[in-house]
């Protein structure tokens, strides 16, 4: 790692400590981050990265966020300050398809996205998702015919699906 990806990285780490995720276990909850965790790429993963990849049988996924259970939520991949984070998109993507995971954060530390792999593209947020917003956003199940932001009948919440912002009435 380099220190321009070191950079963003630490402003990383303070964004998800500031947004309630932990490293470490303390304060009466369980470290819900993990760093560079290995991941096997299946066979059709490899055919679809193409040539610059064919020798890659591995992958590492920068950050990995876990539910309360311990499971994935969340795949975090973070570039240098001065790449767009939209270049590691189709990568994030693979990892989450390879962990069941819905819910991709793409970062260089300045710069954030936000996607729900289930609802279309990425969106840009000004600042890291709560453990609790996303364990509510993963509860329910997306509706591809709601607009952008409606009210959900069901329980009367409105849903600002840009900023992951939930408001009960």
């Amino acid at each position: 790692m380099n220190n321009k990806e070191a950079h963003a990285r630490i402003k990383i780490n303070r964004l998800l400590e500031e947004a309630g995720w932990s490293f470490f276990d303390g304060k009466g909850r369980k470290a819900n981050i993990r760093l560079e965790k290995n991941i096997k790429i299946r066979e059709q993963d490899l055919d679809n990265l193409g040539e610059d990849f064919e020798n890659c049988r591995n992958g590492y996924v920068d950050y990995l966020l876990l539910d309360s259970s311990g499971f994935p939520l969340i795949v975090l991949e973070a570039k240098c300050e001065e790449k767009d984070p939209l270049d590691g998109k189709e990568q994030a993507r693979r990892y989450a398809a390879n962990l069941g995971v819905r819910f991709i954060i793409l970062s260089n530390g300045n710069i954030h996205y936000f996607w729900d792999l289930k609802k279309g593209n990425p969106n840009v947020i000004t600042r890291f998702p709560t453990p609790e917003s996303v364990f509510q956003l993963n509860r329910k199940k997306p509706n591809p015919d709601r607009k952008r932001n409606n009210i959900d009948n069901k329980d009367n919440t409105i849903i600002f699906s840009s900023r992951l912002i939930w408001i009960k009435l």
